[in-house]
């Protein structure tokens, strides 16, 4: 029976841009304290786009080792999360469809709810794989974290993608039921069509966030999830890393826990790695958690991962995976740290540069310059058609 088989994460790779901002050099330009950046929030730098980089260069290049390892033979799927659209209609998921040359025989789509649209694409992908588990999803969540210059988030910014493989027999994680559900109407984060940068109510997202936290976890605990002490560790959303450490002691506390900042640590500290270098990555933000942790970790065989992924405005889910045996054999750590090692430093001039750059919009032919070290660029916009090649 399809609904009796082990389905979750098969595979897992990520990318992120080619520059990248030290806090160092935000704090030198507006004089803030560096303590604010590394310990007030947990950043150390974040990534920043090139001219010819997007989501969609950033989405092909985590998918492709992807398919270069497994191949594209009963991938019928490919779903798209991001919240950093670059078209109202076309999915940028077929961008990558054909950067990568997948068969035509495949569905693409493209998910957006804030940075919870990648675990609603992992969940479909989980329901597709139950209908027919010979079938594989490429789930792809890519985004760029983008605020206003000079603003309270401007610190918080940053860019990646995580491509996931999900089918049966899963390689990496086996998702469980059941879910923790939560949605509440609030208006903490949101980016209207004519924005290129989000607005936030930092306080407001913070307060969402938890009651989140609480949401999820209260619907997960009467649904028959495991208890809090079954998991060895946990993955949260990270819009920055000490978000985390709220979300963590919120959920001990809720629980009667012990919230001594070595226990805190001990469930979140192996996950916040990437995020603390490349900063925000909106629906990656969970899932790059994921690489961290399982990139670092001693053998975590059969140990429980718990997962609170929450987006802006706002909808929340908390579910378990355990890690399956073998796992190890099919990480992609080296890779993954060269891709946040080759990163060119950029100073603060040279990222206010890029941070304002934007297409005109009259349809004329606009190349971009050659500035990524990826495998896919955005070589330019022409006839209001973006154009994109293989490096």
């Amino acid at each position: 029976m399809a609904g009796d088989s082990a389905i979750g994460i098969h595979d897992l790779s990520f990318a992120t841009t080619g520059f990248v901002l030290p806090h160092t050099a935000l704090a030198d330009h507006n004089g803030t304290e560096i303590g604010k950046y590394h310990l007030g929030i947990g950043q150390r730098s974040m990534s920043v786009p090139a001219a010819d980089e997007d989501i969609v260069t950033m989405g092909a290049a985590a998918a492709a080792p992807i398919i270069a390892r497994h191949g594209a033979e009963g991938i019928r799927t490919v779903v798209f999360a991001t919240e950093s659209s670059i078209d109202q209609a076309k999915a940028g998921g077929v961008y990558v469809h054909s950067l990568l040359g997948l068969p035509s025989a495949t569905r693409v789509v493209e998910l957006k709810q804030a940075c919870y649209g990648a675990t609603a694409a992992l969940q479909f992908a989980i329901g597709l794989v139950h209908r027919n588990p010979e079938h594989r999803v490429l789930v792809i969540a890519s985004d760029v974290s983008k605020y206003d210059l000079d603003s309270p988030g401007e610190a918080t910014q940053g860019a990646a993608a995580v491509a996931m493989l999900v089918g049966s027999d899963p390689a990496l994680v086996r998702i469980e039921e059941p879910s923790g559900l939560f949605t509440a109407d609030v208006m903490d984060f949101w980016r209207p069509n004519y924005r290129d940068a989000a607005l936030v109510d930092g306080q407001e997202s913070i307060t969402a966030y938890l009651q989140a936290v609480q949401g999820t976890w209260k619907d997960y605990a009467e649904q028959g999830g495991r208890a809090l002490e079954e998991f060895s560790a946990f993955c949260y959303h990270q819009p920055f890393t000490k978000m985390a450490y709220k979300a963590h002691r919120h959920l001990l506390n809720l629980c009667g826990q012990d919230t001594d900042e070595a226990a805190v640590a001990r469930a979140i500290g192996q996950t916040t790695s990437y995020n603390a270098v490349v900063g925000n990555s909106y629906t990656a933000s969970v899932y790059l958690g994921l690489a961290s942790l399982l990139d670092q970790a001693d053998d975590m065989t059969g140990q429980s991962i718990g997962f609170l992924s929450y987006g802006s405005g706002s909808v929340a889910e908390f579910f378990a995976g355990t890690v399956v045996p073998g796992y190890r054999e099919h990480l992609r750590t080296e890779a993954h740290r060269e891709a946040i090692d080759r990163r060119q430093p950029l100073d603060y001039a040279g990222y206010r540069e890029l941070h304002e750059r934007s297409f005109p919009t009259d349809g004329g032919d606009y190349p971009t310059p050659s500035q990524t070290t990826g495998p896919y660029r955005l070589a330019g916009l022409s006839g209001h058609k973006r154009v994109y090649e293989s490096r």
